[in-house]
């Protein structure tokens, strides 16, 4: 067992920014890619998407401060008109609208999940499926808090979370399952196990 609990990525980490800048980019081309992968449900102004399983991964292996800087980036593309929200959605009536407080909690969630794997939570299976649950905690606290705005108190519940329970079940253990290729990709492979 290693001592060293920094990232996934710090690993890989390049020298140059001009070398880091194209890892970050592809990284915020993913998390708009998962912007594309939506459900829309007839009941609820919030779609199904994969933007949450996007974010959760981001945060495991570029940790805080470049997980934040990606989705913090993702949002700035959103807020200058770039069709980069759920199903193409652009502009600030995607950032305001009900769905905004999801948006703004992959912010603090990519830095949740960053810091958890910082500390040595991208270590095994269990802990990182734990931290992306804390992950999605925050991205569902700060959307329900938001889309209290446009929906009944009593309905907040029933249509800001309990429909995505499943997805976030099966996103979080897609997720977790994917860290070991990131892992063996990078060359970590049993030295953290």
């Amino acid at each position: 067992m290693t001592t060293n609990v920094l990232p996934i990525y710090s690993r890989i980490r390049p020298a140059s920014i001009w070398l880091e800048l194209p890892v970050l980019l592809t990284f915020n081309l993913i998390l708009v890619a998962s912007a594309y992968l939506t459900i829309p449900l007839p009941f609820t102004p919030v779609p199904i998407t994969g933007q949450t399983f996007a974010v959760m991964l981001i945060g495991m292996v570029l940790g805080r401060s470049r997980a934040g800087a990606v989705v913090l980036a993702y949002l700035v593309e959103g807020a200058c008109g770039l069709p980069v929200s759920a199903g193409g959605a652009m502009g600030l009536p995607a950032l305001i609208g009900p769905t905004g407080g999801y948006l703004f909690g992959f912010l603090i969630a990519a830095w949740v999940t960053g810091f958890l794997a910082e500390h040595g939570w991208d270590r095994s299976y269990v802990l990182s499926s734990l931290a992306m649950l804390i992950g999605h905690a925050v991205v569902f606290a700060a959307g329900v808090a938001w889309l209290y705005r446009y929906v009944p108190a009593d309905q907040l519940i029933a249509l800001g979370v309990a429909p995505f329970v499943v997805g976030t079940i099966i996103k979080i253990i897609a997720a977790a399952g994917v860290l070991p290729t990131i892992w063996k990709f990078v060359g970590r492979g049993k030295e953290s196990s």
